[in-house]
């Protein structure tokens, strides 16, 4: 995986840059302040040279002494407003790539997130855009200020003595000749913590969402481990990267030791026999610290540099992705109109296929279920007509027109979709019946009870203190089953849909809800063309057309009745599976 990581470009790093809407003032200015912090700081050696070497009470000139405080002042403001503008730049840069990558995944077709974990994203949003903030806001002025501070300080010691330049340049290609393969190890330990990080991520978040899961099956010894386990990688990670700083460190320390010892031991002599100042010396040393300083701090920029190219690759894949919908389609509207599928084949990926030559019609009005064994693909052609997934073979019309040539937001917007465990957003029972409508804001409280008596949920929303707005908890997780799937039968009428699709709404509830939310569903299916997932015998008695579906393929279209009589498999499946 390393070698791969070695060879990223900087070219992508650099064009992500600049397509985003960098304040270009704000970047200028803040570099400019702190090229002026730097330039500044290449004058008080100067000063104190002329400070030391005419050292006396009387020397104190007012004007010295105002130099020196101005310079001071001077730098810290400048320092202040360029750690200020810089931060801000950062800060615009990540929110701009957390911007589009908000955008870009919302708009991912399903399958990117079947196979990629949910957690895992999340830091590509949060970690990996925090890494590109840090190299612009912190690293890269380090960067130029080491640069612009060793050639100023460089070109002032050569001019001073260059001499003694000679002598304490010799340390610079030991430290660079040390930096760079330690700088290199340290890309690669922090590119395998950003990945590990990423896995650790999405660890937890799936155990934590699913909680009661892990409780119920008492499953907190297997979770442990496995959390215990991505901890000790990061750890290991961690005491990887610690042991190269434990490297870096002493051999910065050693280093300037070294040069130090070595200028003050030369120059002391320079300065007995009367060829060297003493305030020559102390400014020598100064600019030795400005030399010094910022190469210790080149390793870590190349670092970062290494790490935001990894991130930039990783966040350049997701923005890179074709979203669901490139262009819009045609607004039809589907009332009255015939859907039908033909001669469909469908597989996940490169595996085995689900569906194979399916075919079938629904007249408008009608009651459409689906029977047959557990993975025959029923649920897959739930997301086909969605248009969650395209099918490799054949074709899906409504009205004779190709479903794939109509506005997702349009088709979409005509299918109700009801499920056996209906999703909920956080937030309130408001929040969620009007969730994605265009105009939620324009939909009085009127209305709300209106589909929410249709959906017998009424009674139980007014015996809540905040009634419309009270919260419903992570993943509604406050209301029982009964109560999510009328608020999601409620949130259906108000979206009075063309097509309705239930996968089995009531197989999960009880005896009481169930009658209460077929009641609901009765009322719904009124006048729609409705698509059933069947599991119970109950569902489909009263359909129009059941479609019996066995690995992939259908063996049998007809009423129960005919199918009963003519159809062996469905006759055993009815009497032992929907009963």
């Amino acid at each position: 995986m390393e070698k791969p990581q070695e060879k990223i470009a900087l070219k992508p790093f650099i064009s992500l840059l600049l397509s985003l809407k960098i304040p270009k003032w704000a970047l200028i200015f803040g570099l400019g302040a702190s090229l002026i912090t730097t330039l500044v700081g290449l004058v008080v050696p100067l000063l104190t040279k002329n400070l030391v070497d005419g050292f006396s009470v009387d020397s104190l000139s007012p004007t010295l002494i105002t130099g020196l405080a101005v310079a001071f002042i001077l730098q810290a403001v400048v320092s202040g407003l360029s750690i200020y503008l810089l931060s801000m730049v950062g800060q615009k840069v990540v929110a701009g790539l957390r911007d589009r990558m908000w955008v870009k995944l919302i708009r991912l077709r399903v399958p990117y997130f079947d196979q990629q974990s949910s957690g895992e994203t999340v830091s590509r949003i949060v970690n990996d855009t925090g890494i590109v903030r840090n190299l612009i806001t912190d690293h890269f002025p380090q960067f130029i200020n080491g640069i612009v501070s060793i050639i100023g300080a460089v070109t002032i010691l050569l001019v001073l003595d260059w001499k003694m330049t000679l002598i304490m340049l010799l340390a610079v290609p030991v430290t660079v000749a040390a930096m760079i393969p330690l700088g290199r190890r340290m890309a690669k330990i922090s590119r395998s913590l950003q990945d590990e990080t990423a896995v650790f991520t999405g660890h937890v978040q799936q155990t934590l969402s699913e909680i009661r899961l892990m409780k119920s099956s008492t499953a907190e010894l297997v979770e442990e481990k496995k959390g215990l386990k991505g901890i000790q990688k990061l750890f290991a990670l961690g005491l990887k990267e610690a042991k190269v700083y434990a490297l870096i460190a002493p051999l910065m320390y050693t280093v300037v030791m070294v040069v130090i010892v070595v200028i003050i031991g030369y120059g002391g002599i320079r300065v007995a026999e009367g060829t060297m100042s003493t305030g020559s010396l102390v400014a020598f040393l100064l600019y030795l610290f400005q030399i010094i300083m910022p190469i210790t701090t080149f390793a870590l920029f190349f670092t970062e540099l290494q790490k935001a190219k990894g991130a930039t690759e990783r966040i350049i894949g997701i923005l890179d992705l074709p979203p669901e919908e490139e262009a819009q389609g045609l607004a039809l509207d589907i009332a009255h109109k015939v859907l039908r599928i033909s001669n469909v084949s469908f597989a996940y990926g490169a595996g085995e296929p689900v569906l194979q030559d399916v075919s079938f019609e629904a007249q408008p009005g009608e009651m459409i279920a689906f029977a047959g064994p557990s993975g025959s693909g029923k649920t897959t052609i739930f997301g086909l007509i969605e248009r969650f997934y395209e099918p490799q073979a054949g074709e899906i019309t409504i009205g004779g027109i190709l479903i794939n040539s109509l506005s997702l937001a349009s088709w979409r917007s005509q299918i109700g979709y009801v499920s056996q465990e209906s999703a909920m957003m956080g937030g309130s029972i408001r929040e969620n019946l009007v969730y994605g409508l265009p105009d939620a804001k324009e939909i009085s409280d009127e209305k709300l009870w209106e589909v929410a008596n249709m959906a017998y949920a009424e009674e139980f929303i007014r015996s809540f203190q905040d009634g419309l707005d009270t919260e419903v908890g992570e993943r509604g997780i406050k209301l029982s089953g009964g109560q999510r799937q009328r608020i999601a039968i409620a949130r259906a009428f108000l979206r009075d849909p063309k097509i309705l699709m239930m996968d089995e709404a009531t197989a999960s509830l009880d005896s009481q809800s169930e009658g209460i939310v077929q009641q609901a569903l009765s009322r719904l299916m009124e006048g729609r063309t409705t698509f059933v997932i069947a599991h119970r015998l109950s569902t489909i008695v009263d359909a129009d057309k059941i479609v019996f579906i066995e690995k992939g393929r259908v063996t049998g279209i007809g009423t129960h009745l005919k199918l009963a009589e003519s159809h062996p498999l469905y006759r055993e499946f009815a009497e032992q599976q929907l009963t």
